[in-house]
């Protein structure tokens, strides 16, 4: 049974975010960044190996966790019957009986959202109505996940997502731009994005593992924030580099640069690898010491993942039961 500050990490209810409708550009901000790398990596090495909570305060980081996960589905074989079952376990992602045993049942503890293909939409959407609940369904595009189709395609792209319902939209930038300097370009299209978008939330994945440099990877979060991005977002998942932990630090860093400047905070998305319970109490770690309990909340941090939560929950098994759950025992994961 989780203590009453343990409870308070796994509270969820979800809050209306305002819309970040971005700022002009400001080409001076970019041409002063330098990135320390050898002192990025020594601080992202020292937040991996910090002591880690253990008992009941990790259960309740694992629950914190589960709220900030955007379940995501982003497969050629998708289905509407593998998007309804996806979006059934981000209605109920921990066993009920074990949230029993935590004291956090009836917490309304869900996943953030469930993300998913513009062509799958319509499916979640049914799919989370018909499950009577209100979690919000994102959906890439933008020429997901190389970015490289005609700017018109990829902002209609965008529009047909919202229309179907998609209340979040994860787009993915031009990486050219990027490594060709074009800053004003890219701010253009970002910001032709964030219009598209409407009243929907716009996280922008910036491909991180092929922008070449940790000071390009910077910018690349400062010219999105600029034009209007709600998040910035590590990675699509399909690079062969995804989150990592030096690349967060450069992007948090960035995320604070920015709030300290303009008062607007924005949020923070690693995607692409994070399989481990593990790696979201890492991840989890670098948000609180970097930018503070606030961004420990939904509304500012997500983690994409599409195995992780199966992780998460033999973990919680393991600490209710004291016995690693069998195959079967699970099976929803």
């Amino acid at each position: 049974m989780l203590t009453h500050k343990q409870s308070q990490l796994c509270p969820f209810r979800r809050k209306p975010c305002s819309i970040q409708r971005g700022l002009p550009p400001d080409l001076s901000w970019l041409a002063r960044v330098r990135v320390n790398q050898p002192a990025v990596l020594r601080r992202a090495a020292q937040i991996q190996t910090q002591r880690a909570v253990k008992k009941n305060w990790q259960a309740a980081w694992h629950l914190r966790a589960v709220t900030c996960i955007d379940l995501t589905t982003l497969s050629g074989d998708d289905t509407p019957s593998n998007v309804c079952r996806l979006c059934y376990k981000a209605k109920h992602p921990i066993r009920g009986d074990l949230l029993q045993a935590l004291s956090a049942d009836g917490k309304g503890i869900t996943t953030a959202a469930v993300c998913v293909y513009p062509a799958r939409v319509a499916d979640a959407v049914k799919a989370l109505k018909a499950a009577g609940c209100d979690i919000p369904v994102a959906s890439v595009a933008t020429g997901f996940p190389a970015g490289q189709t005609p700017l018109k395609t990829r902002l209609e792209e965008i529009r047909l997502a919202v229309e179907d319902g998609a209340r979040e939209i994860d787009i993915v930038i031009n990486r050219t731009l990027v490594l060709t300097g074009q800053w004003e370009g890219l701010y253009e299209e970002i910001r032709q994005c964030r219009q598209a978008c409407g009243e929907a939330h716009m996280k922008t994945i910036l491909g991180t593992g092929e922008l070449g440099s940790l000071t390009n990877v910077y910018k690349a979060s400062l010219v999105a924030m600029m034009a209007g991005s709600d998040f910035i977002k590590t990675s699509t998942g399909k690079e062969t580099v995804n989150a990592t932990f030096p690349v967060g630090l450069v992007m948090v860093r960035a995320i604070r640069d920015f709030f300290w400047k303009t008062g607007y905070k924005v949020g923070f998305k690693p995607a692409g690898g994070i399989r481990t319970a593990k790696d979201a109490l890492i991840w989890l770690s670098l948000m609180k010491e970097e930018l503070g309990d606030e961004w420990l909340k939904p509304e500012l941090f997500r983690l994409g993942a599409s195995t992780l939560l199966g992780d998460i929950e033999r973990q919680i098994y393991h600490h209710v039961t004291g016995r690693y759950a069998a195959s079967y025992d699970l099976p929803m994961a």
